[in-house]
């Protein structure tokens, strides 16, 4: 096997770059990489005070070095090999931190980059940095290729950087959820996870964006709903069932077919000091709704339905399940051929377009780490992220709260929505997160 070999002292023998199998959820998302729609994941962070450009670069560069997991590339190899393979390398292969001219249209550009523009995979680190001035404070916008890594991971390498920057600690304020040693029962009268779901209807796409390819985008900033002390669903449930709700609005006001709701759901148990693993370490809990609890509801509706949904999550969470599932092992099992598994599971994803979930609704929940660029930048006033929305599900719903303040990220494909789409999308959601606060005298 070749390999690219690390830089030696004089007179002795370079040593080949370490080689990393590529994990599961690494595989499977290659293998279904579309340029048409490429597998980015957007940060964005908004610090109240300017960044000195060498220190941040410095800062960041260091940050790589103390997490190198996130230091690879994709290796070249054969047609016939069986497995892809990361290269862990000693530093970035280019620069990674750049700063944009600023100007009016300088955030939203860096955010079209974001959703356009995959970091590529053959070049280490698979992340871009982008700092903007914006209104005397400054805009960090990351960009990750999901083939690689996942929001928290790269929010994780950001943390560093930040403590780097600002000599400030950065430790994370809580530890990571702990789940139950045995697992829940799933209540009775759970919806089938069998059943082919609802899909997004089809809203009124963008002339102007042609053939509809890509991801549009929308952010928001909206009040953290008011949850009462002791009540036995969490902030995440609140946004489940607003989801939910705002979903089956949207397709009763298109005349859509009715039928179940499924929203995956994001779990990240991984601890979030400087030991969290780097890469894509999310599982998948799918969330099902039947069609009849998502009616118009009055506020005692709307209670019941939290109850119903925090039972549901809390037991679909307490699951020991793989990241993608027992089908995703055995279609990367390296027995032949990766090229001849990529095409299989190419056709897999289509014929199983149709039982694909509804949206995903990515909860960060509280930024777990303080993000002190010290005295000057300062700390983070507000995070965004923001996941891909390919079709079939073609919507996809992020959020995070950073200053007590929610941060919503609404992202969709082209195929499928407008910015008008969206922005009735927002309204809708506002409105039912907003019904999750009310309760019955």
């Amino acid at each position: 096997m070749t390999a690219v070999e690390r830089p030696a002292h004089p007179g002795s023998r370079p040593r080949p770059l370490e080689r990393v199998p590529f994990p599961v959820v690494d595989e499977i998302t290659r293998h279904c990489v579309r340029d048409e729609e490429p597998e980015t994941v957007h940060i964005e962070v908004w610090l109240p005070g300017p960044v000195d450009p060498d220190r941040l670069r410095k800062a960041f560069g260091e940050a790589l070095r103390r997490h190198p997991r996130i230091l690879m590339r994709e290796a070249p190899g054969p047609w016939y090999r069986r497995r892809y393979e990361w290269e862990l390398t000693d530093g970035p292969d280019g620069e990674v931190v750049t700063f944009p001219e600023p100007g009016p249209d300088a955030v939203r550009d860096a955010r079209t980059r974001a959703l356009t523009q995959a970091p590529p995979l053959t070049l280490a680190p698979p992340v871009r940095l982008e700092a903007i001035p914006e209104a005397g404070g400054t805009v960090l916008l990351l960009t990750l290729d999901h083939t690689a890594l996942d929001g928290p991971a790269c929010l994780r390498v950001l943390a560093t950087a930040a403590e780097l920057y600002g000599g400030r600690d950065n430790s994370p304020a809580a530890p990571p959820p702990v789940r139950p040693a045995e697992p829940a029962r799933v209540p009775a009268g759970t919806p089938s996870p069998w059943s082919r779901p609802a899909r997004v209807a089809q809203g009124t796409p963008d002339p102007a964006h042609g053939n509809g390819n890509g991801n549009g985008m929308l952010v928001a900033e909206l009040p953290v709903p008011h949850r009462p002390k002791g009540a036995p669903y969490t902030v995440n449930d609140q946004l489940m069932v607003a989801t939910a709700l705002t979903l089956a609005h949207w397709n009763r006001e298109h005349g859509a077919r009715s039928g179940p709701l499924r929203i995956t759901m994001p779990v990240d148990d991984r601890p979030r000091d400087h030991t969290m693993p780097i890469g894509n370490g999310t599982r998948l809990v799918e969330v099902p709704f039947q069609h009849a609890e998502l009616a118009e509801p009055d506020a005692t509706d709307t209670v019941a339905l939290l109850h119903r949904t925090a039972t549901r999550t809390r037991a679909l969470k307490s699951l020991s399940r793989p990241q993608l599932g027992h089908g995703a092992s055995l279609l990367t099992a390296p027995v032949v051929p990766v090229a001849w598994r990529a095409a299989v599971t190419r056709g897999l994803r289509r014929a199983a377009s149709p039982w694909t979930s509804t949206t995903l609704l990515s909860n960060i929940g509280r930024i777990p780490y303080p993000l002190d660029f010290g005295a000057e930048a300062g700390r983070a006033r507000a995070v965004w992220f923001s996941a891909p929305a390919r079709m079939p599900r073609g919507l996809t719903v992020t959020t995070a709260s950073t200053a007590g303040r929610l941060h919503l990220a609404l992202r969709w494909s082209r195929a499928l929505l407008g910015d008008a789409d969206g922005a009735r999308l927002r309204d809708l959601f506002a409105h039912y997160l907003h019904a999750t606060e009310v309760h019955p005298a």
